[in-house]
């Protein structure tokens, strides 16, 4: 290491909080396993895995990890990477197996996550729970179409939202009630390419509308989401004094031309149409972008005066999920009819032929710290509230088998180390940032990618019955350079 860049952290040192929170991020049906087991409800996610052709490597959900049977292990594990906080979702299912209001609840669905969440906290670590990451229960989609039916899901998800409160509460004092509303929607009934698979592309799914469908289910995890909060700060935040919020996902648009005043308007529409799509309903405005509405029009539903009130203001924290940076073109034509991006192109190069960052094991996902860095400031600016920075990771190619090679895992640690260091020089700048959440502690049952997609710190053997745990060494950089370094001292 160079003087220069000794200086540079030596300068970085201490500039997190002492409560700052770090740890990593996971979701039910990527990690637990026991998908019928113990009581356990149909997710839309269960349906969809099992059905032929819909999964990259045809694997199921039905193991996936087995933190459902190994979490005492697990939570061992993650002690000893140094974390203070572990982000987790519930599974709507496993607790209310059928979905609904009305139906009864699974007394053994709650003692696991109670004996998840007291395991935590024995060991010293800090429980996030999320309430919904993209796991409806089959029955509700079944009954009424999910979350197409605002007025038959809302007391459904309440319910369920109120029974976690009541139950988890004591212990539980971070709360987010949806993750990445948008990518569910967008991959789920916009490209159809996830549960529960609705689009209007026929040689894909039987049923679904992109133009409007998306739009409709967004709508509704706004002001469900809305309403949980309420809820929550009117019956149990005085009481159990805890924090609610919503995460949101969102990468950073760079214009591919930087001198293009069209390509410039088009980066930050790109950014609009991903981002302030929810954000401004909740931190902003209190309403859509007036650029989705131009585009749009009346296929992008219109808030109530009541929904404005409900909605402004219900988040205590913004919850951001990231992983890289494109460069944005703009489009002349007029936009077609099923575009949810702003009437923009894409691109892994601008127009200088410079690209977006190094290749990771995953198409879509390329370093590019200097984005996050703009990201941040972007949202502090934009909304000034509190970032907890809920998810961020990367894949790495060629991490087949548990060798030295890929245990000693290069690739993920410059990745950390450049984002990480983008998050400190943010709050050095004043950015209010209070957690660091990566994706993720183990390598997972990636959604329709399957077991292909390696997103952990942990290798797991997924040949072997137990999925057998190897520590790769970005784990131990994180603890050092996050726990050790980064974060204020006593």
């Amino acid at each position: 290491m160079s003087s220069a860049a000794r200086d540079f952290l030596a300068k970085l040192k201490g500039v997190l909080r002492k409560d700052f929170h770090w740890g990593y991020a996971t979701a039910a049906s990527q990690v637990e396993g026991a998908w019928d087991s113990d009581g356990k409800g149909l997710s839309i996610w269960d349906k969809f895995c099992h059905t032929p052709g819909k999964v990259k490597d045809g694997s199921t959900n039905e193991d996936a990890v087995r933190s459902y049977d190994l979490y005492k292990e697990d939570v061992a594990l993650m002690k000893s990477y140094g974390v203070t906080a572990y982000r987790f979702s519930l599974s709507w299912s496993r607790i209310i197996p059928l979905g609904g209001a009305d139906d009864s609840v699974n007394e053994r669905g709650i003692q696991y996550y109670n004996n998840l969440i007291d395991e935590l906290i024995t060991n010293g670590l800090t429980p996030f729970v999320t309430l919904f990451h993209w796991d409806t229960p089959q029955e509700l989609e079944e009954r009424y179409g999910g979350m197409l039916n605002q007025e038959k899901y809302t007391p459904d998800f309440l319910r369920y939202a109120r029974l976690c409160f009541e139950r988890f509460g004591d212990r539980v004092k971070h709360w987010i009630t949806y993750n990445e509303p948008g990518v569910y929607t967008l991959a789920g009934y916009a490209a159809g390419v996830h549960a529960p698979g609705r689009s209007s592309f026929r040689d894909r799914n039987e049923e679904g509308d992109s133009s409007t469908e998306t739009f409709i289910v967004a709508h509704t995890e706004i002001v469900t989401h809305a309403r949980a909060a309420k809820i929550y700060r009117d019956e149990f935040k005085t009481k159990q004094r805890g924090e609610i919020g919503i995460t949101l996902h969102g990468n950073y648009s760079e214009p591919w031309d930087a001198d293009d005043p069209e390509d410039i308007t088009a980066a930050e529409r790109a950014r609009q149409f991903e981002i302030a799509w929810f954000a401004d309903p909740i931190y902003g405005s209190g309403d859509y972008p007036t650029c989705m509405r131009e585009q749009l029009g009346n296929r992008l539903p219109s808030f109530t005066d009541e929904e404005k009130m409900l909605v402004k203001g219900s988040s205590d924290f913004y919850g951001m999920n990231t992983y890289t940076t494109f460069f944005v073109k703009h489009r002349s034509e007029p936009a077609d009819i099923n575009d949810h991006l702003g009437n923009i192109e894409k691109l892994d190069t601008n127009n200088k032929g410079e690209s977006r960052g190094p290749e990771s094991g995953t198409y879509w996902l390329r370093t590019a710290p200097k984005g996050f860095g703009k990201l941040l400031r972007w949202v502090w600016n934009r909304y000034h509230v509190p970032i907890y920075m809920t998810e961020n990771g990367t894949t790495a190619k060629g991490e087949t088998a548990p060798t030295d090679e890929v245990l000693n895992d290069t690739f993920r640690i410059d990745f950390f180390h450049g984002y990480v260091r983008e998050l400190a020089q943010a709050v050095q700048d004043g950015v209010d940032i209070r957690s660091y959440f990566a994706w993720t502690f183990t390598d997972n049952w990636e959604w329709a990618a399957g077991f292909s997609d390696r997103f952990g710190v942990t290798f797991v053997d997924f040949e072997t019955r137990e999925k057998k745990r190897y520590p790769k060494r970005s784990a131990y950089f994180l603890r050092d350079y996050i726990g050790q370094h980064l974060i204020a001292q006593d």
